[in-house]
């Protein structure tokens, strides 16, 4: 401890001497008195005026520790942080330097990431440690909810000063609204939400699954008995089950926007087969069918306006012609695309489907055939389903829509046929997304010469015959037999 900070910056580098500044002052206030602090609220009166200011804090009475080390925290907003005040008195005399109106806006709560969404788990008692990773994966996989950037936007507010006598005005921009790596609910999630509150009420309760996670562990500990506790449960919520699916509604989050004024027809926004959608027109109405138009990403049913749903209904649209075909702009399922003579592109972020010009998809279309030949290495006439492609990571074979991994060292443009054969029979290089499919992908390799031997049709109409008669339980293991002779096989192939 003899070694203070100040000599020792000398003998370190820069980030070794504020490492060992750190170190240093935290073990000597370790060894100080404590701090003394006071919480304070100071109400300022003004002449002339009933008015107070009223300023919170803290007032430091004795330094202690702090004389050496005072810690920073990261963990909060600055405005949620009480700042610390002067030294002050009752009756004291203070003088107005500078005073300073600043416009505020409110904030909504904070989105959830998945950390904070487990800790709010764990706050409501629902879930198990077992159960927060599932429980957050599927609501993404099934689309409720999003995890996402989302770029904020810019907005203006006042800020007044009173110095000298004098009051100075200034519009300040502010960014807002700016959020990294959080969930956002999606429309289709809203609905789901909605229905099952409306339908479910007692089953969304927060306290009845806190209240199941109990009688869970009352279970384990014998004092009640499981079957009852089913029973409890299931009977009442099989009736719900049945009454909702007969006299409940389609919940399709269904808004009526407005009245399009050159058809007279309303136009509504809900979700759809492929998600949120506009609707210009009745659904029931045979005799003048209604159009739709899917929405944006950026936009949402609760907040897209008129205006906006019918613009949607202005797309497809013709922006010009290249190579004597036409260029239709529009949005799909995945997102807005450009097609040109069969083929679809999508388009940048930063395009916009409602302005974007002819010359800007000319760039897209002919960018989209120059990476269609770079990612192609090397495609087979007598085989068009083998082929070798470039891909984010390298390399890799692609055979009937499977992926296949290359072994290291492999030079993708001189593999032959035969070669790539061998490389997807192996069932290491199969890809983590097929790697359940990975024998079916070996069958149309064997099965190209059996059919011309001998259809076998009469065989499997037998065996399905004699198995309306045996036991159903003995179904798979038919099955099961079946798939491990077919693996023999194919090791005496390679051979």
């Amino acid at each position: 401890l003899s070694q203070v900070p100040a000599t020792m910056r000398a003998k370190l580098e820069r980030s070794q001497g504020r490492v060992y500044d750190l170190i240093w002052k935290r073990t000597i206030a370790s060894q100080m008195s404590d701090a003394e602090l006071e919480k304070t609220t100071a109400k300022v009166k003004v002449s002339g005026t009933s008015e107070l200011f009223v300023a919170q804090g803290e007032v430091l009475k004795f330094d202690g520790f702090l004389k050496v080390y005072m810690e920073g925290t990261d963990e909060e907003d600055e405005e949620n942080q009480e700042g610390m005040l002067p030294p002050m008195k009752v009756g004291e005399q203070l003088k107005a330097n500078e005073i300073n109106a600043i416009e505020r806006y409110t904030h909504h709560p904070a989105r959830y990431t998945e950390a904070s969404l487990v800790k709010k788990l764990e706050e409501l008692g629902i879930g198990r440690p077992s159960t927060y990773a599932p429980t957050i994966s599927t609501i993404q996989k099934r689309q409720y909810v999003v995890k996402e950037d989302r770029e904020g936007i810019q907005r203006n507010f006042n800020a007044l000063t009173l110095k000298d006598g004098t009051i100075d005005e200034e519009v300040r921009t502010e960014g807002t609204g700016a959020e990294k790596s959080k969930l956002f609910p999606t429309d289709i999630g809203m609905v789901v939400n909605d229905f099952l509150l409306k339908e479910f009420p007692q089953i969304m309760d927060f306290n009845f699954t806190a209240k199941v996670e109990e009688e869970f562990d009352e279970i384990a500990e014998g004092k009640i008995q499981w079957t009852k506790m089913l029973s409890d449960f299931y009977k009442p919520f099989h009736k719900n089950v049945e009454n909702t699916s007969e006299h409940s509604e389609r919940a399709s989050g269904e808004r009526l926007l407005g009245v399009d004024p050159v058809t007279g027809r309303n136009v509504y926004v809900r979700i759809g087969r492929f998600g949120p959608m506009a609707q210009l027109g009745e659904g029931n109405d045979e005799n003048n069918k209604p159009k739709f138009a899917g929405l944006r990403k950026d936009q949402r049913l609760e907040t897209i306006t008129f205006e906006e749903a019918q613009d949607l209904f202005k797309l497809p649209r013709v922006v010009g012609q290249f190579e004597e075909k036409d260029m239709v702009v529009a949005i799909g399922r995945f997102g807005p695309y450009v097609r040109h003579n069969s083929i679809f592109v999508s388009l940048k972020k930063e395009d916009d489907p409602m302005t974007i010009t002819a010359d800007r998809t000319v760039e897209l279309i002919k960018a989209k055939r120059q990476a269609d030949i770079d990612k192609h290495i090397k495609t087979f006439p007598e085989r068009p389903d083998v082929q070798l492609l470039n891909g984010r990571w390298g390399p890799y074979l692609v055979i009937d829509k499977n992926n296949f991994k290359l072994p290291k060292g492999t030079d993708a443009a001189s593999l032959s046929l035969q070669e790539c054969l061998d490389i997807a029979a192996d069932p290491k290089n199969a890809s983590k997304g097929n790697r359940f499919r990975k024998k079916e992908t070996a069958k149309p390799f064997k099965q190209a010469a059996a059919r011309k031997a001998s259809p076998k049709k009469s065989a499997p109409k037998k065996v399905a015959a004699k198995k309306v008669s045996k036991p159903v339980v003995k179904k798979p293991a038919t099955k099961e037999v079946a798939v491990k002779k077919a693996a023999p096989k194919k090791a005496a192939k390679k051979k």
